[in-house]
């Protein structure tokens, strides 16, 4: 990502105390500075509590197994070219058991739509679905009757609203990282 923040990590005054301390929790959490996504996002703490309500409940307190939310998070961050939200999810997906080789097939798929890009790595048939639905959602903002029958010979009915929401909220949190110009964290 080019250029600097549009919008610099607040400073305690900036974003209160209690998500000033949320934050060094979650960085050392993460083993990284304070995440820049808490404090940019932060400065508007009202939102700020409402999203994070609101995420959890996706991530990680979702229904999809951790391995999967991560593969369908890096799908979005790679498709919108979101090196904030790439950068984090890359290890929160290697630690939830994606491979390496898992993660680099991810990111080739950014440039390659349909069949050829998924031929870059031998997904199992529900990956391949999760990936599939997520790209699809991504080109159309909706799904194909095919896909959706396809989706609910696997998901319930809930699991399938989440996955739903799961890209759909990170599709915009990746666009307003990258709108904001919000620089991936250093690791400590």
């Amino acid at each position: 990502m080019s250029g600097q923040a549009r919008l610099a990590p607040g400073s305690m005054r900036d974003v209160g105390p209690f998500i000033w301390l949320f934050s060094r929790i979650a960085g050392k959490v993460s083993r990284t500075e304070p995440p820049a996504v808490f404090l940019t996002l932060g400065r508007n703490r009202r939102l700020f509590w409402g999203w994070l309500h609101f995420a959890g409940t996706l991530m990680p307190g979702g229904r999809l197994a951790r391995r999967e939310t991560e593969l369908v998070i890096l799908r979005v961050a790679a498709s919108a070219g979101s090196d904030y939200e790439w950068e984090q999810h890359a290890g929160l997906g290697r630690r939830a058991g994606l491979t390496a080789g898992e993660i680099d097939a991810v990111a080739l798929l950014a440039g390659a739509q349909g069949p050829q890009g998924m031929e870059q790595h031998d997904w199992s048939l529900r990956d391949r679905l999760l990936l599939d639905v997520t790209d699809e959602l991504l080109a159309s903002q909706d799904l194909s009757d095919e896909t959706w029958r396809r989706l609910r010979d696997v998901l319930d009915e809930r699991t399938a609203v989440e996955l739903l929401m799961l890209v759909g909220h990170y599709r915009m949190l990746a666009t307003t990282l990258k709108a904001l110009r919000v620089q991936p964290d250093r690791r400590l």
